[in-house]
């Protein structure tokens, strides 16, 4: 198809800006014209929208587009998601991950650096402990789902910005009807009424702001809930959950019939809408999802195999001489990469312990370069646990300190020291890991204990990933750098995430996500997990006797 007229092409790209809000300047949009000249028509409209994607991404002053910018957002689009093909392997540390904002105004996500926000601190401000249930909140709104009230059937559709979210109109007078409508209400419109409300919906926090009594409260208020009669839908239900209570209002009490999460959604539909934001984090300025090459790679690389082993007691002689027969195991195919998570000594935090962990660390070191394979061909990351040291257990936690890692890392100079939770990037999939002994604590806090207990490992996982959070649990259990929230968010739903746990290891698949735990190294008869990227599959593994 031949090229669009100059002045055409003019009039295309101003509208497209202004579509967004956006205004070129005079020499800007003649750069852009000059640099679109050649590019077919049918070409142009997903060349124009991924040149002003990149500009969003900017840091702009004012919605007057001046051409150095635009000049910016031409050379980042120039290079094309392929020359990922460089960003095969990444380790990105929870400080290092980008914080978006979801702007309801513009319905899209936007970086920090176009908001008023200040840049996120260690010393958090009120301000910063208020977004950081507001910003959860945002983003579990744009649920938009049926209620099936026979049964307590939950069928769920999209998105409220993509979908209309519940129609005015009454409800149907047989509530046992599928096609029954219902309202979703805030509960400021329900601390209005004074006589009785029926059948609504509500999107809230749970929270107990008086002793044995729990409250719903969202953006505009917070009203006491009776939950007598409730049903609860599959997951754990602890304080600070968001969760979809259907009931009735009346007396200044909102009476549960039901609870249930806010909808997953899986990640292809959400990118689906908002584009190739790099929502994940790492050198990429797309999402690597969009680069053809990586995928390919990924998928012809069969060999590619990550270990992960969780609790590496490296203070016991028996975990170090088990970890002996896991390398001579693995010498003659090298694994791609060893994840070790902490804790990484058997005994709690002491004043000894710093001096105690780098000789384990060079212990562990000397074991590695036993076997020159794994030493040569084997990356080693080792993510901190919630005893080992560091900045009590607030999270995200930072990597060991450098002191402790030194003569490890010159030992085996392909290690890397990271955060807790971090995340890692293998060609065009996207891995978060977490060490935290989560399960017990959420099943200690819930509101009401499922009654199907031996299903524990499907409600925990179905729970973070329908709060799109990997710890939503009240701050006085698990402690948060407000400000640095957004670094435990689980939103787009990643391809694989490990929750690395003493709970008994488990494998469960939802939205599209495969989650496991790998289990307590030394607790569970030495025990842990590989997974193979190419076919996104994992293994349960267990090192027999000497």
């Amino acid at each position: 198809m031949a090229a669009m007229e100059p002045e055409r092409l003019r009039r295309r790209l101003s509208s497209a800006f202004r579509l967004r809000g956006l205004v070129l300047r005079p020499d800007a949009l003649k750069y852009l014209t000059e640099a679109f000249q050649s590019t077919s028509e049918g070409e142009l409209d997903d060349v124009i929208e991924n040149v002003i994607d990149a500009v969003e991404k900017q840091s702009l002053s004012s919605n007057m587009i001046e051409q150095p910018v635009v000049e910016a957002a031409v050379q980042e689009c120039s290079r094309g998601p392929d020359d990922a093909i460089e960003n095969v392997f990444n380790i990105i540390g929870a400080f290092d991950i980008p914080r978006f904002i979801y702007n309801s105004e513009r319905k899209k996500f936007l970086p920090l650096s176009m908001t008023d926000l200040p840049g996120p601190s260690l010393f958090g401000t009120a301000r910063d402990k208020a977004e950081l249930f507001r910003e959860r909140y945002s983003i579990l709104q744009q649920c938009s789902f049926v209620f099936k009230l026979n049964h307590f059937n939950f069928g769920f559709l999209q998105r409220t910005h993509r979908h209309e979210l519940f129609t005015p109109s009454p409800v149907v007078a047989h509530p046992d009807d599928s096609k029954s409508k219902f309202q979703l209400k805030t509960v400021e419109t329900l601390l209005g009424n004074t006589a009785k409300v029926g059948e609504v919906i509500v999107l809230g926090m749970i929270t107990q702001l008086k002793e044995g009594k729990y409250f719903l409260e969202d953006p505009t208020g917070v009203v006491q809930l009776d939950l007598s009669k409730a049903q609860f839908h599959s997951g754990l239900y602890t304080e600070s959950c968001f969760v979809l209570a259907e009931g009735w209002y009346e007396d200044e009490v909102f009476h549960v019939n039901a609870f249930g999460f806010p909808p997953t959604e899986p990640s292809a539909t959400t990118r689906a809408f908002y584009g190739n934001i790099n929502f994940f984090g790492g050198p990429s300025s797309s999402s690597v999802k969009a680069s053809a090459k990586l995928k390919q790679l990924e998928e012809e690389n069969e060999d590619a195999m990550f270990v992960f082993v969780s609790d590496v007691w490296l203070d016991q002689a028996e975990v170090l001489e088990k970890l002996r027969v896991m390398f001579a195991g693995y010498s003659s195919a090298p694994p791609t990469c060893f994840f070790f998570c902490g804790n990484f000594s058997s005994a709690p935090y002491g004043k000894n312990q710093i001096q105690s962990l780098k000789g384990s660390l060079k212990a562990l070191a000397d074991i590695i370069c036993e076997h020159p394979s794994i030493h040569k061909s084997s990356r080693f990351v080792f993510v901190p646990g919630p005893e080992d040291p560091g900045p009590g257990s607030i999270l995200p936690r930072p990597p060991l300190a450098e002191n402790i890692t030194q003569e490890f890392r010159q030992l085996v100079p392909f290690s890397v020291f990271t955060t807790n939770p971090c995340r890692i990037q293998y060609c065009t999939q996207e891995i978060i890991i977490f060490r935290e002994d989560l399960v017990n604590k959420m099943c200690r806090n819930c509101v009401r204990f499922p009654s199907s207990n031996m299903d524990i490992p499907n409600h925990f996982v179905k729970t973070i990933l329908s709060q799109g959070h990997l710890c939503p649990l009240p701050l006085y259990v698990s402690p948060v750098f407000w400000a640095y929230d957004y670094s435990l968010r689980v939103y787009p739903v990643p391809d694989v995430l490990v929750t690395a746990d003493k709970h008994d290891p488990f494998t469960v698949t939802n939205t599209e996500c495969l989650c496991f735990n790998p289990g307590s190294f030394p607790r569970s008869g030495f025990s842990f997990k590989v997974f193979y990227p190419s076919n996104k599959t994992v293994e349960d593994s267990k090192l027999q006797g000497l």
